[in-house]
């Protein structure tokens, strides 16, 4: 490995990361003044010009979308398991065997990864629900991890903030723990969604059906085009339909003018002053040359994802941080939690044979959570916290054909017709913070790059199988109320990682000795270090976090700048 010498430019900011939240910080650090630096260690992407298949046919495929499944076992084994992954969208996906990581025999972890500029914000799902202090409350009641050091009330404005840059369409239900927020309008439910909703709402009040709230714009807004409703946003979109920050916060950021971009950059470790007590850049390896050099900052953002941030801190080793920078509480690396999901149930929804679909809505219908829900938000029901269900309603298409029996022109005269309608409900269950599960660094293993392998360690609690056991029983409890038949339960024993929500590795919270960073996402040990990707976080909801991320990130930068500006870094 050649070390080039420290460029000699010196940026206000340093971003690590282009995804989800290093986007959102690279726009509120330029357009607050300063001159920000973006590292991302995969390719450039340009929008739209290299989403290079958003426009093909199935039939312009290789494999008409099915994908070489030789090629998938060998190279994205862990990969072509997440929902998004195919034979249209491999480009934005790992190659496995080129990213290695390990985990426990018979414990597996699947880690989702794009590294490219823009990140996952490519390929998310893009479901948008604010917290509550249901969420923010939970440890401190049950005891488990430590207690937040913010409530609701202090990420509230950040959420507008968000809310009315990225474009979140939704229904307004007045839920205290699942807060309404500045919405564009909600997508429609079909036919039997609304149908399924009035009977789950009249057999159990309470409980709620509406649309998913998501980031995909049912309107023209701040310049981008309303969704084309194609469902195939995980190729990329060159509407700006969806946000991403290739669409949204990157160009935003850019026109500031204060802006500059370096791809195919790993960053090895942050640079840390043992005089100064404060970080002073960042170490990276070209993933092209394998040259090392590094870059100086006054403020340093880490944004390359839960894993990915706790491997670099836990690399960036001193004589005051001998295990991981901003470690004096033993923390970093601790805490991983995820969303236990696949498994629900599923059933036919009879009637309705005159209706159909027109269009692919790019979300689908959502219960929100109903289990202890009381003002002690305890464990009446056998287990802590809660889950909220994820669900839809369809017709089956022609393809339904390609496994029943039949053949010749009597399979094709009948498969002209639809099949019927079917519900399928989805549970997200809520993972307890545990100090047991982990993330190290591989004393004797490294990557291409010579940066030792990430060892993951993570495992589901027995309240996370007493929430997923419930929640089945549930979900065909409502199918069968909203006046379903053939319900079947269904479960796929997901290990963890396999939601993609990953969170925790550097928690925030009150106290120094027990948490890494402090109520402003900022290193309770280096005062000019600052974490608002998911490895933030002190819990997980059971709501998908990535419009909390954005929240707590556009929090940060507003006082990480206040800070500077006062010569307080």
């Amino acid at each position: 490995m050649t070390f080039v010498q420290p460029r000699r430019e010196m940026y206000d900011a340093i971003v690590v990361g282009s995804g989800i939240t290093g986007g959102w910080a690279a726009k509120e650090l330029t357009e607050k003044g300063l001159r920000t630096l973006v590292i991302e260690r995969g390719r450039h992407v340009e929008h739209g010009r290299d989403y290079t298949t958003e426009w093909l046919k199935p039939w312009e495929l290789a494999h008409r979308g099915r994908g070489d499944r030789e090629l998938y076992a060998r190279d994205y084994p862990i990969q072509s398991m997440n929902y998004a992954f195919g034979e249209a969208t491999r480009h934005f996906f790992v190659n496995d065997r080129e990213h290695p990581y390990l985990v426990p025999d018979g414990q597996p972890f699947r880690w989702i990864r794009g590294y490219h500029l823009g990140g996952r914000s490519l390929i998310w799902g893009r479901a948008c629900w604010r917290w509550s202090d249901l969420d923010f409350e939970a440890n401190l009641r049950d005891g488990h991890g430590v207690d937040w050091p913010i409530r609701y009330r202090d990420l509230a404005p950040w959420y507008d903030h968000v809310e009315r840059f990225i474009g979140v369409s939704g229904e307004k239900l007045g839920l205290p723990h699942l807060p309404d927020g500045d919405f564009l309008p909600p997508w429609e439910l079909t036919c039997a969604e609304k149908k399924a909703k009035e009977g789950i709402e009249r057999a159990y009040p309470g409980r709620h059906l509406t649309l998913t709230r998501v980031a995909n714009l049912t309107r023209p807004h701040g310049g981008r085009s309303a969704c084309q409703a194609r469902d195939q946003c995980a190729r990329g979109c060159s509407f700006g339909a969806y946000f991403s920050s290739l669409s949204s916060t990157l160009p935003a950021a850019r026109a500031t003018g204060r802006l500059t971009v370096v791809t195919d950059a790993v960053v090895e470790s942050v640079v840390y002053d043992e005089t100064r007590g404060r970080v002073t850049g960042v170490r990276v390896i070209d993933a092209k040359t394998r040259e090392a050099r590094e870059y100086s900052g006054r403020l340093v953002f880490l944004n390359a994802s839960t894993l990915g941030t706790a491997q670099i801190l836990l690399n960036s080793r001193s004589a005051r941080f001998p295990d991981g920078l901003a470690n004096s509480s033993g923390e970093v690396g601790h805490n991983v939690m995820d969303h236990l999901s696949k498994a629900g149930a599923r059933g036919e929804l009879p009637g309705l044979e005159d209706e159909y679909t027109y269009g692919r809505r790019p979300t689908g219908s959502y219960i929100p959570r109903f289990r202890n829900l009381g003002a002690r938000g305890d464990s009446a029901n056998g287990f802590l916290r809660g889950y909220g269900i994820q669900a839809g309603a369809g017709r089956g298409s022609w393809s339904r054909g390609a496994s029943g029996p039949g053949l010749g022109a009597e399979l094709k005269e009948r498969l002209r017709e639809p099949g019927p309608w079917r519900m399928t409900m989805q549970g997200y269950c809520e993972c307890l913070p545990r100090h047991e599960n982990h993330v190290a660094l591989d004393p004797e293993r490294k990557d291409q790059w010579g940066i030792p392998l990430l060892h993951v360690n993570v495992s589901w609690s027995e309240n996370e199988r007493a929430l997923r056991e419930d929640l089945k029983t549930q979900a065909a409890e409502m199918l069968t109320a909203a006046g379903c038949r053939d319900v079947r339960t269904w479960d796929d024993d997901a290990p963890p990682g396999f939601s993609v929500h990953e969170m925790g590795t550097a928690r925030m919270g009150r106290d120094p000795k027990t948490s890494v960073l402090n109520a402003h996402n900022q290193a309770h040990d280096v005062p000019n270090l600052f974490v608002t990707d998911g490895s933030c976080m002190a819990s997980s909801s059971c709501v998908n976090p990535s419009l909390t991320y954005m929240a707590l990130t556009a929090r940060a930068v507003d006082h990480a700048v206040q800070e500077l500006n006062r010569r307080n870094l």
